[in-house]
């Protein structure tokens, strides 16, 4: 059998070094109806691997509202295709596509390869790719929100509330990925994530897994105690930007029960949104630990989301 040769490179083509990012992957479509577009390079850095997103789009007509899943794992661990075991994906994703809405899950850089703000760079280089890229992807670029849990809480809080405006605006914005843009939102959804840390600094943490060291994910975040860093601790804490301009809804899901982050973060940002002016809604979760472990009505909870953003994003329901 006779082999072709291969195809020349077009040296043309090539760059170093290599472009902030790509265009969006030709979609697969599903029998569902669903565009899948899988591991778009979003964001690159030399010396760093690059951050992917998926994007999911409804069947139908677009543009759709679109909804930006921020995975948690304590800032040192997760990947964009795996909600918390409690929530199995095909739950959190059906029911976001079958609201209308599309999803565009991301990674982010890990607190051990880069610390704070690193990640918020990487969520708001997310929010800036899919406004540019909108229209290949089906989104409405005017109609986005995020939705976090735990250490993906966090960022979508600070997502929601971090602006050009924001003290050290300029700075938490970055230029990652599309260098420049909106990346302003017009809903939250926060699963119990941290909204002080220098409160939580006098919080015990629970004994860490054994068999190897695991760094205390807080510290790993700032690159320091929170006693060394504390104007740090500050600038990534939600609670921080809270009283700056009317802050977009938000949805505060927690457990009363968590053991790793406590209740009371979820109050703490409650209290400070509401001062505000803004709208929050805190909705606990009785008796359940982190990632809502005995709860016993996890569909619910999803929905509970799912309805909030598609309220705020204009989508059906």
């Amino acid at each position: 059998m006779t082999q072709s040769p291969p195809a020349e490179i077009d040296i043309a083509d090539m760059t170093w070094p290599p472009p902030p990012y790509r265009s969006p992957v030709p979609p697969v479509t599903g029998t569902d109806g669903v565009r899948r577009f899988d591991g778009i390079t979003y964001a690159t850095t030399p010396g760093y691997r690059p951050r992917l997103l998926d994007v999911q789009v409804p069947a139908g007509e677009g543009p759709f509202a679109a909804v930006v899943w921020i995975h948690g794992g304590g800032w040192l661990d997760g990947d964009r295709r795996y909600p918390p075991p409690t929530v199995p994906a095909a739950l959190l994703h059906g029911a976001v596509l079958a609201a209308g809405l599309a999803l565009v899950s991301i990674d982010y850089r890990h607190s051990l390869e880069a610390p704070f703000p690193a990640q918020l760079h990487d969520v708001k280089a997310a929010i800036r790719y899919v406004r540019t890229f909108a229209d290949t992807l089906g989104i409405d670029p005017d109609r986005i929100g995020v939705w976090g849990e735990s250490a993906g809480g966090h960022l979508a809080a600070l997502a929601g509330l971090v602006g050009p405006d924001s003290p050290q605006g300029a700075a938490l914005e970055g230029a990652q990925g599309v260098g420049s843009g909106e990346t302003g939102v017009r809903a939250v959804v926060d699963w119990y994530g941290v909204s002080d840390l220098v409160t939580l600094a006098d919080h015990p943490m629970p004994a860490m897994p054994t068999g190897g060291d695991f760094p205390d994910p807080y510290e790993a975040l700032l690159g320091a105690t929170v006693a060394e860093r504390p104007d740090l601790a500050r600038a990534a804490s939600p609670v921080t930007y809270a009283g700056g301009s009317t802050p977009p809804p938000f949805l505060l899901v927690h457990g009363t029960h968590d053991g790793l982050v406590p209740y009371s973060q979820s109050e703490a940002l409650a209290a400070a949104l509401t001062s505000a002016g803004g709208e929050v809604t805190l909705q606990p979760v009785e008796g359940a630990d982190h990632i809502f472990l005995g709860s016993s009505d996890i569909p619910a909870i999803v929905e509970g989301g799912v309805t909030f953003l598609a309220r705020h994003l204009g989508a059906r329901v």
